[in-house]
């Protein structure tokens, strides 16, 4: 079937969750789609951060295939090997100790709020329950992440939210302080808000939320949901500003695009978690973990961090001549790595369609925000390609 044939029988069997766009994707290669009729797409969203080694990294389907032939799911009563050794993997990487697994963002941030309210209310008793966000944030779309989630387009006709959470302005070390009250348990924050528009917080920021929950013996979470698994040239993006979290989410890229989430915590935290207060049918089965094995070390071994560092500073340097070039068009370039937003004056919704049209891919958030997550893969010839075409479009409007 052509595209128009896939996108006729979608309407009619599928619910409208998402506004998406007239694409239909057949095959990936690399940082490159193909749709149902054969035309070309260079990829800059990546699945929205997920496919970081591109699309069927040779490795991570090889893993998929191997694993497939041998076993694909079984229960989390057993031990699962490729689980074990993902979980190694992830805590000698990181501060972490403990591993849980899940299949996505929002439910490895759901584990983070029941992990954090029961260690709480263990330590200091049954009123600790009380976790602070941030406004403009973005945790998931379960009923306990939306409500963590600071944004009410968000939250909109879900009400009533879950109970005990409170939000405040990012990179306000002053507005953490003045929140906290007997009840606060946890602060949840992104290292960098990609949903809320790509917003990098001032270098101290961190310093000193680490800081005021270290004085308030609150527990820090960071949801590296997005941002982790090398997007902005470290493995995980709170490296950047010296500091370590108690608790760590992450999912998206984590297994190269098979669906997966996990939770990282210290052995204080992890104690609380005993058989029976949480599970998940589905996380870390055998098939999942394989390929976050192989992405893990693929990154390792191929120099992907060093080099999203440097394709990043490429890509941020040729942005920024764009911001020169168009002023009228473009208000702030910001980001770390191939972590990156452009800010525009105008919304940016006829952009990323015009964009797809020439067969480009880009995303908006925040309405005028143009979020660049192109796989960590990316080369000089494809920015190239991909500022050749943005300058076309800018330049007709």
């Amino acid at each position: 079937m052509n595209s128009a044939a896939w996108i006729e029988k979608g309407d009619k069997y599928i619910m409208k969750t998402y506004g998406r766009y007239p694409l239909v994707p057949m095959k990936g290669e690399g940082c490159y789609l193909w749709d149902a009729d054969g035309k070309r797409y260079l990829d800059f969203l990546a699945g929205v951060a997920v496919n970081n080694l591109g699309h069927c990294h040779p490795k991570v389907t090889a893993a998929l295939a191997k694993q497939a032939a041998e076993l694909i799911h079984c229960s989390n009563y057993y031990n699962i090997p490729t689980q074990i050794e993902l979980a190694e993997l992830l805590c000698n990487l990181s501060f972490a100790n403990k591993a849980f697994f899940c299949n996505s963002g929002a439910e490895a941030n759901e584990a983070a709020i029941k992990l954090a309210r029961k260690y709480s209310r263990e330590k200091y008793g049954l009123d600790r329950y009380e976790i602070i966000t941030a406004i403009s944030s973005f945790h998931g779309r379960t009923m306990a992440t939306v409500s963590a989630t600071g944004q009410e387009k968000v939250q909109k006709f879900f009400d009533p939210l879950l109970h005990g959470f409170r939000h405040i302005p990012f990179n306000d070390a002053q507005a953490l302080r003045e929140a906290i009250g007997p009840c606060t348990c946890a602060v949840m924050l992104e290292p960098i808000q990609g949903e809320g528009g790509v917003v990098v917080p001032d270098a101290a920021y961190f310093q000193e939320v680490r800081k005021i929950c270290d004085e308030n013996n609150l527990i820090l979470i960071f949801d590296e949901v997005q941002v982790g698994m090398g997007r902005t040239g470290k493995m995980f993006a709170h490296e950047h500003f010296g500091i370590t979290p108690d608790i760590m989410t992450l999912a998206k890229a984590l297994a190269g695009g098979a669906p997966i989430g996990a939770m990282l915590a210290t052995d204080r935290l992890a104690e609380s978690f005993t058989p029976g207060t949480h599970g998940s049918t589905f996380g870390g089965n055998p098939l999942v973990t394989a390929a976050a094995v192989a992405t893990i070390r693929a990154i390792q071994e191929e120099g992907i961090l060093n080099r999203t560092e440097e394709m990043g500073e490429y890509l941020m340097g040729e942005l920024e001549a764009l911001h020169k070039k168009f002023p009228s068009l473009i208000k702030d370039v910001r980001g770390i790595g191939l972590m990156i937003g452009v800010e525009l004056t105008i919304p940016g919704g006829d952009i990323v369609k015009t964009a797809l049209s020439r067969g480009l891919l880009l995303n908006c958030a925040q309405e005028k925000v143009l979020r660049f997550v192109p796989p960590l893969i990316v080369g000089k010839k494809e920015v190239d390609e991909m500022i050749a075409g943005l300058t076309e479009i800018l330049a007709a409007l």
